[in-house]
């Protein structure tokens, strides 16, 4: 049987099995990769969101290694990305819960402090990495923005809840650490919020969005590098998403490009002068004044991270044949970094962790997904750590040999019928 028959089979039992479930953070095929991030300050240590769980390199992206979500405890939830602090520590807002690991994603615990909300986004200061902030927004609770000194060890309110608020974003501006923004809606409608003062004080900044009939999810994806005035947004209307950019601090909102598929993320130069946007299957690049152009690559899914002179991006292996790639000409031409077929198995954690217990019995199932082998009895134990040795229960028929992965990856093959087709694009100025 060939891997879309297989996915086929499963779409109408898996869209029933999503009629309750909550809303996820990003949906796609089990192998399509939603964000890279880098360790602060340790370049080989990289980890790249995917709606199977996670993948994550030692050995700046020669090899990976796979994190399920059942070891990670997220469920469905998949993060907008992850933070991975200068010493160790993983943290990641998933749309329900913060999640955080100090043992390099081998054991993953949710922050007891926000067990009644969701954490709808994770920022950090552009120096401080000790400085934290999240937006939560629950529909029907009181929702509010916090700060952390301690690299989320604890949490400050500052900006009070009210009764109808709920926070979709926050980012704070690297060139100027001070300056944070949120965006969200209320009774009143949508808006942005911005604090000059490192969030001790907050103004309002309505957006009314004339031009759209019917406007919701105001959504905040980045501040300019280069200028604490200039961010991006991206506002849903009518089945299209538009990206919007600010250039007076958030307080009007200009569209620049508009499209039917789900605009995910900005990245941006270092110089502000060059945008890349990332959609559900394509990436958009735009300089200066000119419109935004679609790129001949990536195809099928899509995210980029911009780290000195190379542009990285994630891709589909099932359409472009690459996972991971690096550009040095701005996503022109793509240098192959990894494809799914060649991840090495589950990630190499201690036998008592987590991690451990659940992923390694859950590999062999994704696997034949990625077209990736798999692998012998080590089944992704780490050789060097000491540990009592985990007994696996022994395997069942079917998909019942690893129940966990349904909900954990398989659940998402379904979201793939349904995500936004590319009929068109309409790319405006920067």
């Amino acid at each position: 049987m060939t891997k879309t028959s297989v996915l086929l089979s499963w779409r109408l039992p898996l869209l029933l099995s999503l009629w309750a479930a909550p809303a996820v953070a990003h949906w796609g095929m089990p192998d399509e990769a939603s964000s890279i991030s880098v360790r602060r300050g340790h370049e080989d240590d990289w980890i790249m969101g995917d709606p199977s769980g996670a993948l994550i390199s030692r050995d700046h992206g020669a090899t990976w290694r796979w994190i399920c979500p059942e070891g990670m405890g997220i469920a469905i939830w998949r993060p907008e990305r992850y933070f991975w602090l200068s010493g160790g520590t993983l943290l990641a807002a998933t749309g329900s819960a913060l999640v955080r690991s100090d043992d390099a994603g081998c054991t993953w615990t949710p922050d007891a402090f926000f067990k009644d909300t969701w954490v709808t986004s994770l920022a950090m200061h552009a120096s401080d990495e000790q400085r934290l902030y999240v937006s939560t927004g629950r529909p029907s609770l009181s929702n509010g923005l916090y700060r952390s000194e301690d690299g989320g060890g604890s949490w400050t309110l500052v900006l009070a809840p009210t009764p109808t608020s709920r926070f979709t974003s926050i980012r704070v501006a690297a060139s100027d650490p001070l300056r944070v923004y949120a965006s969200g809606q209320d009774a009143d409608g949508q808006f942005l919020t911005r604090s000059e003062d490192g969030g001790q004080t907050w103004t309002r900044l309505p957006q009314p969005l004339t031009r759209f009939q019917l406007p919701y999810d105001l959504v905040l994806l980045r501040v300019s590098d280069t200028s604490p005035d200039v961010l991006w947004a991206r506002v849903s209307a009518q089945g299209r998403d538009s990206l919007l950019k600010s250039t007076d601090g958030g307080a009007t909102l200009t569209p620049v490009m508009d499209t039917y598929e789900r605009i995910a993320s900005v990245e941006s130069s270092e110089d502000g002068r060059t945008v890349w946007v990332s959609t559900t299957t394509r990436l958009f690049r735009g300089h200066d004044d000119e419109p935004f152009v679609e790129l001949a690559e990536p195809n099928g899914n899509a995210c980029s991270l911009k780290r000195g002179g190379s542009l990285y991006a994630c891709g589909a292996s099932w359409t472009g044949g690459w996972a991971l790639a690096r550009s040095a000409d701005e996503g022109t031409t793509w240098e192959p970094m990894f494809r799914l077929s060649d991840v090495k198995g589950a990630h190499q954690c201690p036998a008592t962790t987590p991690v451990q217990q659940r992923c390694p019995a859950l590999w062999p199932q994704l696997a034949q997904l990625f077209g990736a082998p798999v692998p012998g009895s080590d089944a992704g134990v780490e050789p060097v750590t000491p540990g009592p040795s985990v007994e696996q229960p022994p395997p069942k028929d079917g998909c019942a040999a690893a129940p966990g992965l349904v909900p954990g990856a398989l659940v998402l093959v379904a979201a793939a019928w349904g995500r936004r087709s590319r009929w068109s694009f309409r790319g405006r100025r920067m």
